[in-house]
């Protein structure tokens, strides 16, 4: 009997890959050797009896398929076969601890699911009468009354798709107020530990970006903040909680700033887990900031579709905000369509409102929870990322010192020498059972491993990751890099030539003859 490092038995015998039998199927166990679709089905055959259609004419002018589609034909079973292991190759949050930073891959209680399925609520059209979606509208704007409630905003946007589609609004929203009072600012200043999307949508919005550096405790540099302001700059895009996991102390100084110098100030919201029920955004000087439901309101990420990103904006920016939006007359709920007289909207920012599934999941969570539930969501994962940043800050290297807001942060420091880099480590993880935490971002730290816990974790869960964490640094340190180099060995593939799949992916499928002639 084999016996893991807690002196439990496992059923994983500690072999190395290539000293494992081989089998003649290929498979082992019940770990099947899942072969590509195309490899497993032929265009010759199919689960499907279809009648032949003859000829026919079509209204494409021409632009008709000339060749067969090459899609591979299977038999029913082997499609839910194939599909069925496929699913059970992937790592989700139902899998087990998914300590991406910077993502909040929590569990979403299943009870949102529930009701987002709720017949009328499922099944909606966007160009239902009104009279038909009172319901809907008014669960909107239920929604809407929360979210401006936990910021201290007095305007939001539904109308976003995604966190980046809320910067997208966001900015959008700056520009208009910036041009109707004649001021057409050319410059956006971006933080280097900036989200990504952040200085792409500047860029978006036609605006040149200027990067401010970070202080060596991981905050925004203020007095290069206030160096960086002048009559071109239309105003500043700030994540907070940073992405370094800490809380920006200077934002209402650098709020001040940049208003006195007449800029507008957006705020990336989409470490609002953090904060919910501690903070009101609206208090600390924010024009614009963007909240992403899936992070701190419950969608799955990816949400089965469109994500939503709602926006919420300060007195000077609200009149700008996008349409449409709900209001309430004595005739009802109605989407305000077109501007009116006091709106100085920039108009449409999609063609309909929004995910109403989405909005069905984020009401449902802040009601099931309650204000006291969301203020201790935040509490949670502040607290689970300070046990994990004070459990392992012997044996790995903290970025930065001091505590920690919704994720814990370490650089390669402790790799040194090692020969084991962080690319690795996070292979070896694979190993170990656990999602890798995110890698090398942010930029701003060497070899960064950022680990965002979530609220949702048991300290059981974490206790068991701390402890392969602590296993896998000490094995580093010591020279065992025999579990480091060509890790993964016991995931279903092997480490791949990341590069290569991303310069030069295969995206398109040929028949083997096709291959063979064009090499």
């Amino acid at each position: 009997m084999v016996m893991n490092r807690q002196g439990r038995p496992t059923s994983v015998e500690t072999v190395p890959t290539d000293q494992r039998p081989d089998t003649t199927s290929g498979h082992r166990g019940l770990v099947h050797e899942e072969a590509l679709i195309f490899e497993i089905g032929d265009n010759a055959h199919t689960g499907v009896d279809l009648e032949d259609i003859g000829t026919f004419e079509t209204s494409l002018g021409g632009l008709e398929r000339k060749e067969p589609i090459n899609l591979p034909g299977l038999s029913e079973p082997q499609t839910v076969r194939h599909y069925t292991r496929l699913s059970q190759k992937n790592y989700g949050i139902d899998s087990g601890f998914f300590p991406l930073g910077s993502c909040t891959m929590k569990h979403n209680p299943r009870l949102n699911e529930k009701v987002a399925r709720l017949p009328g609520l499922a099944d909606i059209h966007p160009l239902q009468p009104e009279s038909t979606v009172q319901g809907a509208l008014q669960l909107m704007e239920d929604l809407a009354h929360w979210l401006m409630t936990l910021t201290g905003m007095p305007a939001v946007s539904l109308s976003p798709k995604a966190g980046a589609h809320g910067e997208l609004c966001g900015i959008m929203a700056i520009r208009a107020a910036l041009e109707a009072r004649g001021d057409a600012r050319k410059v956006i200043l971006v933080p280097d530990s900036a989200h990504g999307t952040n200085p792409a949508t500047a860029a978006f919005c036609g605006y040149a970006v200027k990067s401010i550096p970070a202080t060596k405790a991981g905050h925004v540099n203020v007095a290069a903040v206030k160096a960086a302001l002048g009559p071109d700059v239309a105003g500043i895009m700030l994540t907070n909680p940073n992405t370094c996991g800490l809380f920006e102390r200077d934002i209402i100084e650098i709020a001040d700033a940049v208003h006195e110098a007449g800029g507008l100030f957006y705020c990336d919201g989409a470490n609002f887990n953090a904060i919910v029920g501690r903070v009101l955004p609206g208090d600390l000087g924010i024009d614009a900031m963007h909240l992403n439901l899936h992070k701190t309101f419950s969608t799955p990420h990816g949400g089965g579709g469109p994500g939503s990103g709602p926006v919420v904006f300060s007195e000077a920016l609200a009149p700008y905000a996008p349409l449409p939006y709900v209001v309430r007359t004595k005739d009802g709920l109605h989407l305000r369509e077109h501007p009116e007289k006091d709106d100085a909207s920039f108009g449409r920012l999609v063609a309909f409102h929004g995910q109403m599934g989405m909005y069905v999941r984020a009401l449902a969570y802040m009601l099931s929870h309650g204000s006291d539930g969301l203020r201790q969501v935040a509490d949670d994962a502040v607290l689970n990322a300070n046990y994990i940043l004070s459990e392992l800050k012997d044996f790995m290297t903290p970025a930065f010192e001091g505590r920690c807001m919704h994720e814990a942060l370490f650089d390669d420091r402790f790799l040194k020498g090692t020969g084991v880099t962080t690319l690795d480590f996070a292979k070896a993880m694979i190993d170990e059972g656990f999602h890798p935490m995110t890698m090398y971002f942010p930029l701003v730290v060497q070899g960064a491993m950022l680990i965002e816990p979530t609220e949702t974790e048991s300290k059981a869960t974490l206790d068991q990751f701390i402890a392969s964490m602590r296993a896998l640094a000490a094995a580093a340190k010591d020279g065992d890099t025999h579990r480091f180099l060509g890790a993964p060995f016991y995931a279903p593939w092997k480490r791949l030539d990341e590069t290569k799949a991303a310069r030069q992916p295969v995206l398109k499928w040929s028949p083997p003859a096709a291959q063979e002639a064009a090499e």
